[in-house]
């Protein structure tokens, strides 16, 4: 079966990028990074979550292409990066290394932006060399750190152990998707994304999940159901923004809070009222505008004197 492909015309259509780069990680696994933007501009990273792409931030790669450099990447086994036998936090840490060695010159920084497993991708890679370099400032957009199954809203019961059970066999899941068909999209937008989602946001979603090929899906799913690393947020210690929809079901509040309590170095809580857990496609101009002002604020060369001497 042909896999679904995004959306072709309108704010959901990804950009021709200004060029490619294969990454290629510890374990030899290669990346498909796309760089768009003018060279020389401040420089975003974009990370994608689970069963999605670089096409999730078409939006604001789209945006910000006009005054910065965006960097996005397909984690293994989405999108064009294939699929390796290694899936664990380790490999999502070395994989972020490779797009930051591959793309950022020695000593330059960039403001990291991560939604759902790229949150945890971040978390992942806090204490690692590479990362604390290029790291000027953190976006975690609707993640968690652990517990994803015990939290999470998608099954309509009280929480509990049978809860918890079926969210773990949800994302661990086997089952192909199949064709973007009405029923599927409403099932993906009862699950994913606020009530008041338009038609076009959940169609670009659509197309966007029920491409990830199924072995990727169940493999990642089973990462993420004994997902653990609260450690990871403890040592997060570069400025760190958190959003997220107060209307998400897979990484509900309880998680956004948890994480602005752990992090070492949080400056700032943005809660959207009625978003669910796809945020970037959700609320764009609000996602873009938090990465604007992260950027403006504390990456090199943008941060006022009295910010970069007391960082």
């Amino acid at each position: 079966m042909s896999r679904p492909e995004p959306v072709a015309t309108g704010p959901y259509a990804p950009p021709v990028p200004a060029r490619i780069v294969d990454a290629i990680s510890a374990d030899g696994a290669r990346l498909h990074v796309e760089v768009h933007g003018p060279d020389g501009a401040p420089p975003v990273v974009l990370a994608h979550g689970w069963t999605c792409s670089t096409a999730f931030w078409a939006a604001q790669t789209r945006d910000l292409a006009r005054d910065h450099r965006v960097i996005a990447y397909d984690q293994r086994g989405h999108g064009r990066s294939p699929l390796s036998p290694a899936c664990s936090t380790a490999a999502l840490a070395d994989d972020l290394e490779a797009v930051l060695a591959h793309t950022l010159a020695p000593g330059e920084q960039a403001l990291i932006a991560g939604h759902s497993m790229g949150g945890m991708t971040v978390m992942a890679a806090a204490d690692r060399p590479r990362f604390r370099e290029h790291a000027a400032a953190v976006l975690l957009c609707s993640t968690g750190s652990s517990q994803l199954t015990a939290w999470a809203k998608v099954v309509p019961l009280p929480a509990g152990r049978l809860r918890t059970r079926l969210s773990g066999h949800i994302l661990g899941s086997r089952a192909p998707l199949g064709p973007v068909t009405p029923v599927a999209k409403a099932v993906l937008k009862y699950a994913t994304m606020g009530a008041g989602s338009a038609p076009h946001m959940v169609d670009a979603c659509a197309r966007i999940v029920h491409a990830c090929p199924r072995a990727a899906r169940h493999a990642w799913g089973t990462v993420l159901a004994g997902l653990d690393l609260d450690h990871g947020v403890r040592r997060l210690t570069v400025p760190t923004e958190v959003l997220h929809g107060t209307a998400d079901r897979l990484t509900p509040s309880a998680h956004a809070h948890a994480l602005v309590a752990a992090l070492p170095r949080c400056v700032g809580l943005t809660e959207l009222t009625g978003v669910g857990h796809m945020t970037p496609v959700e609320a764009p101009e609000a996602v873009t505008g938090r990465i604007r002002e992260l950027v403006t604020t504390y990456v090199a060369g943008n941060a006022p004197a009295s910010l970069e001497e007391g960082a």
